[in-house]
């Protein structure tokens, strides 16, 4: 890329860093306290996103989205996490969904499906785990049986982000039980509350993200259209496999913010905060803390943004997907929970964004599959 590309591309991130900047703290955040009593946030706000052209920015124009890179979704998410902003699962509607319809979908669902994502009009989710598997995708339990032209789909899914809100689901199933990772097969369902066969559970109330809906699924008998139908039968492990490293690079990019945020909270609060007749940032050990969270701050952008260059080439692989998942999350817990007590009691206040931070962040290191698991993938390739 020429110097002046450079320069083009540099200046239209720092307008989208704007917009979306401007987004979610003039139209997200103050909602706050209304999608956390609720559970959810408001069909209205995915809308506007839509409106504004921040989803599906990196799905081609042909398809409704914006015809950028990934490089334009780490900005969004990036802007989201420093808004405060953990109620719309934009990480899974704008980040995760699409690409594997843009991917595997045939052409005439691409053209049916991604723009009504890319307005906001639909909510996408995609139901994966369940009540009895965890991060073990190959050993799920929900099943798709053949019936004319139709699959029947039977089963449970728990966990799942936009649950509540969802309208397009990608459901993980087993096409042929028998058969292992290689019997998992990726369908598609558009649903309503009054889709036969299809049932929304309770939404689960969490520690924290407690405006983000996260949603029990069941299926009974659920009839979804073999057109549906995500590439071949026995595909589906092998697609999530190709999905999964975007997936593990859209939590580094949020860890990267989240401790970003949470040194700079913590640095303004500390130099107005006094105790002992001083600033607390007078204070030795403060200013040590700090020191050292503003270096994992750096270490941890440095590593993120070479595995966001990465993935705009087409060359970050499962290794450093797991690294930057498991590495970055573990940081971002340890930096807020040191912030949290450089706060004091003020940082076990819900009212005090650290505290938000510090609750909505421990999810971190057990979705997209959990940090343990992570480590494991890395070890393959040793």
């Amino acid at each position: 890329m020429t110097t002046a590309g450079k320069t083009d591309i540099d200046s239209e991130l720092s307008d989208l860093a704007e917009l979306a900047r401007t987004f979610f703290t003039t139209t997200v955040a103050p909602q706050r306290e209304q999608f956390a009593e609720q559970g959810f946030p408001s069909r209205e706000v995915y809308r506007q996103a839509g409106e504004l052209g921040l989803l599906c920015m990196s799905i081609p124009e042909e398809y409704g989205g914006g015809g950028g890179t990934f490089a334009h979704e780490a900005v969004l998410f990036t802007e989201q996490v420093k808004g405060g902003d953990s109620a719309m699962q934009l990480g899974v509607h704008t980040g995760i969904v699409p690409h594997y319809l843009l991917a595997y979908a045939s052409e005439s669902n691409k053209k049916r499906w991604l723009p009504k994502l890319a307005s906001g009009e639909w909510i996408g989710a995609i139901a994966m785990t369940e009540p009895g598997t965890g991060s073990d995708l190959q050993n799920i339990a929900t099943k798709a049986v053949k019936d004319g032209d139709d699959y029947l789909v039977t089963g449970a899914k728990t966990f799942i982000s936009n649950g509540h809100n969802c309208d397009l689901l990608i459901i993980a199933v087993k096409t042929d039980p028998t058969q292992g990772a290689k019997g998992v097969s990726l369908v598609v369902a558009e649903v309503t509350d009054d889709t036969p066969g299809f049932e929304r559970g309770r939404i689960l109330k969490k520690v924290g993200q407690k405006g983000q809906d996260t949603t029990e699924l069941f299926f009974d008998n659920l009839r979804v259209p073999q057109a549906n139908l995500l590439g071949a039968e026995g595909e589906g492990f092998i697609q999530l496999m190709q999905q999964l490293p975007q997936e593990r690079l859209i939590c580094g990019v949020a860890a990267a913010a989240a401790i970003e945020a949470a040194v700079s909270e913590t640095l303004a609060y500390v130099k107005q905060r006094h105790a002992f007749g001083k600033p607390l940032f007078a204070m030795q050990n403060t200013k040590f803390e700090l020191a050292e969270c503003a270096t994992i701050a750096e270490v941890v952008r440095t590593f993120v943004d070479a595995a966001v260059d990465k993935h705009l080439r087409g060359a970050l692989d499962v290794k450093t997907a797991a690294m930057v998942k498991y590495w970055t999350t573990d940081q971002q817990s340890a930096v807020i929970d040191r912030c949290v007590q450089l706060h004091g009691g003020y940082g076990y206040m819900e009212e005090y964004p650290i505290a938000r931070m510090w609750a909505d962040g421990r999810i971190s290191r057990i979705y997209a599959g959990a940090n343990e698991v992570m480590k494991d993938l890395i070890a393959r390739f040793l």
